[in-house]
């Protein structure tokens, strides 16, 4: 079993989802370099079998032999993506649905294939990538259970669900962290989602920390072919919008000596020591500068400034799933 515990990581971890193309293209060769750099700093290594239809998890094995006990590696099931399978549909929100199996044999089948792909006996933190609409969340955490007591899963986790149902998934068996888009782009989990984590002693793990690339301050178009052409907060007078209503942050990060993306994730880290986060860069330099924020200090004068700046809802376009 890996000797990495969830709650001695750093707080900043890594996203792979990027390495297959969603930035722009990446070599395997590149792409285990990243990860092996990522492990090497004590990152959690935040991965799905959906990424790439398996390749995301073929590359984490790679990165990950002859040094299994020093990675923490969490994945994701329940997005269908053999034609074969049978799922629930469910909207995204993106412009597509996405076709979800939230069954007990489906999340045993899932997860033996994850630990083919990955090359390991166990995963660190494994969560259910949606919830089945169709299948009581009750039943899909009562085999994720199964499979922690099997020695399979170290840690149970959700993502993109609601209160409600991680009430009655915690009430099965305990859930470390759920998964849910966080960011001054997207502050809703404060509502809701947030006051049940911390009810119920659970870790908010922020996907999309930022913004899918816009709080990088980089982002003044979204080309023909871009997949954030499907995010109606990128799209027509939106961005503008969303540009100038974020303009004020960018001259705080000027004036601080510290990048946009930095003072995002610093914001981030401040919002409660129960607060992880994932940020994904196909650039090692990149890596390192978004780890160098967990140490950034940010004091109350300004948190209040930049939540006054970016109150819950403040984004223009429609929230996704």
């Amino acid at each position: 079993m890996s000797t990495v515990n969830f709650k001695d990581l750093n707080r900043l971890g890594y996203g792979a989802m990027v390495l297959e193309g969603y930035y722009g293209g990446i070599d395997d060769n590149q792409a285990v370099e990243v990860l092996r750099h990522c492990i090497e700093k004590g990152l959690m290594i935040d991965s799905a079998d959906a990424y790439g239809n398996g390749h995301n998890e073929e590359l984490i094995a790679k990165a990950i032999k002859g040094q299994r006990d020093q990675a923490f590696i969490a994945s994701k099931f329940g997005i269908v993506f053999d034609a074969q399978q049978s799922g629930s549909d469910v909207e995204t929100g993106w412009g597509f649905s996405l076709s979800i199996n939230g069954t007990k044999s489906y999340v045993t089948q899932a997860l033996d294939a994850s630990l083919n792909r990955l090359g390991t006996e166990y995963i660190d933190l494994y969560y259910a990538h949606y919830p089945d609409p169709n299948v009581a969340i009750e039943e899909t955490v009562e085999a994720m259970a199964k499979a922690k007591d099997a020695g399979k899963i170290r840690y149970l986790g959700l993502s993109n669900v609601t209160a409600d149902q991680i009430r009655r998934a915690h009430a099965v068996h305990p859930i470390s962290a759920v998964q849910y888009e966080y960011s001054l782009w997207r502050r809703e989990a404060e509502t809701d989602l947030l006051p049940t984590l911390r009810e119920l002693g659970i870790a908010l793990v922020g996907w999309s920390p930022l913004g899918s690339g816009f709080l990088t301050g980089k982002v003044d178009t979204v080309n023909e072919g871009d997949f954030r052409t499907n995010n109606p907060r990128f799209v027509g007078e939106n961005l503008k919008a969303n540009q100038d209503r974020f303009a004020p942050l960018k001259e705080i990060a000027k004036d601080l000596g510290i990048t946009p993306a930095q003072l995002a994730l610093a914001w981030l880290c401040h919002q409660g020591d129960d607060i992880y986060a994932i940020p994904g860069s196909r650039k090692i330099s990149r890596i390192d500068e978004n780890m160098a924020a967990a140490d950034i200090k940010l004091d109350e004068e300004l948190l209040a400034k930049i939540d006054r700046l970016m109150p819950v809802g403040a984004t223009q376009g429609a929230t996704l799933v």
